[in-house]
């Protein structure tokens, strides 16, 4: 009995073994089936579904055509996307070559004494031996290279656009160098010694150059090409980017260590390197939107443009009257914001208080100047200009830049504790002021 029970056993063992084996075999067979009928409709659907890839997932992809115009590809767009995207690559290209012939770069000559060498021989504290002393002689003088930076052409006859820090260096005289390898000593207009901006001209005509742009419309994001003379070494080279922010504000310093402040710059990812200092920040059109001041120290692709609308007004000024024409109203303050009305127990959180200086000389409201001759004193607060509040977003400084010699403002004022309007007429500050 026992050994019937011992077969039947072995048997059933074999029996599953068998069948187990077989299971398996087949599983992978169906699946391997199953993997390749799959591919097989895949590949064969496979323009549908890149289709619907494209018309589901891509169908808010932004791109700029040659106008400058943001398009939405579809499905059925022609050409398709890829084509989209070399359209966007020639739009940078025809920007460039149609604004680099009138980016010119600046280089400052200063003349120093050369000399000539000689040597004296004379007997040395160890016997039979002599040293020959060094005796240098002036011979004349040299040029010699000062610094570099870049700038624009603005007019057909020569008038070019740069920042005052190229041009205020210790050179005697100042080179343009133009695009086609023409090369020009040029005469300084005049220079902003707020605004960091100067007007040069050379002695020529028939010259290409740049169209200003409107660049209160500028957006961040937009795409934007600088084209400079990169470290003063590699004229006109182009970096392409795009606007980062808008309205900084920062403190810039140059190579003599002379700081100044700069309200509501550009801030892009275009490369700007020292040397491009001058050069134009341009739209895709080739126009105009900035002029590149400065590259902050120890990052990476964070530079500064002055926004092209702050120098419209010395430009047109530059070409009346042949110099920089200020306007001004004559104060000496502090912006007011959340901090400075807790710890002075102010009534506002805006505008500017009229306060003096540190020292005697620094008064809150200059004599004779349309302050003054408006009543306004030490303490008041200036609260709004024409109707536009004073705050982070409109600077005093800035929104007062953008006025004209002559023009008339309103200014809402706190003077003690009394709200007031006063009205001034703008006077052209002196190079003091």
């Amino acid at each position: 009995m026992k050994n019937v029970f011992n077969i039947y056993k072995n048997n059933l063992i074999k029996f599953f073994k068998l069948n187990t084996v077989k299971i398996i075999i087949t599983s992978i067979i169906t699946f391997l089936v199953l993997l390749g009928v799959a591919f097989g409709v895949l590949w064969f659907y496979r323009d549908n579904i890149s289709d619907y890839i494209v018309e589901n997932y891509l169908e808010k992809s932004e791109i700029l055509n040659k106008n400058n115009e943001v398009i939405i590809p579809k499905v059925d767009d022609k050409p398709k996307l890829i084509d989209q995207i070399v359209k966007v690559e020639d739009t940078v290209v025809n920007a460039v070559k149609k604004a680099r012939p009138a980016v010119v770069s600046i280089v400052g000559y200063k003349e120093v004494p050369k000399y000539k060498i000689s040597y004296k021989e004379e007997n040395s504290f160890l016997p039979g031996f002599s040293i020959q002393t060094p005796i240098y002689t002036q011979d004349g003088t040299e040029k010699k290279e000062t610094g570099s930076g870049s700038g624009f052409l603005i007019t057909s006859d020569g008038l070019i656009v740069t920042n005052r820090h190229v041009v205020s260096g210790s050179a005697t005289e100042y080179k343009v160098l133009l695009n086609n390898g023409k090369e020009y000593t040029a005469t300084i207009l005049a220079t902003d010694p707020v605004l960091d901006v100067a007007l040069i001209k050379i002695s020529a005509t028939g010259l290409p150059f740049l169209t200003l742009a409107n660049s209160d419309t500028l957006e961040v994001g937009q795409s934007v090409v600088a084209i400079g003379n990169a470290l003063g070494e590699f004229q006109n080279t182009v970096s392409a980017g795009v606007i980062s922010d808008l309205s900084r504000s920062i403190t810039a310093g140059t190579s003599s260590g002379q700081q100044e402040y700069l309200d509501k710059v550009i801030q892009t990812d275009a490369a700007i390197n020292p040397g491009n200092s001058g050069g134009p920040l341009l739209n895709l059109k080739g126009e105009v939107v900035g002029i590149n001041v400065a590259v902050a120290q120890g990052s990476s692709n964070i530079g500064f443009s002055l926004p092209i609308n702050s120098v419209k007004n010395a430009i047109e000024s530059v070409k009346k009257t042949g110099k920089i024409s200020r306007p001004y109203v004559g104060v000496r303050y502090i912006v007011i914001n959340e901090e400075l009305k807790n710890k002075n127990n102010l009534s506002v959180d805006y505008g500017i208080l009229v306060q003096k200086g540190k020292s005697a000389s620094e008064l809150a409201v200059i004599p004779g100047s349309p302050a003054d001759r408006a009543g306004i004193v030490e303490n008041d607060i200036i609260l709004e200009i024409d109707g536009v509040k004073i705050d982070e977003n409109q600077s005093f400084l800035y929104m007062i830049r953008n006025k004209k010699v002559g023009d008339t403002i309103s200014m809402r004022v706190l003077s003690k504790g009394v709200y007031k309007t006063v009205y001034l007429v703008l006077d052209a500050a002196s190079d003091s002021q």
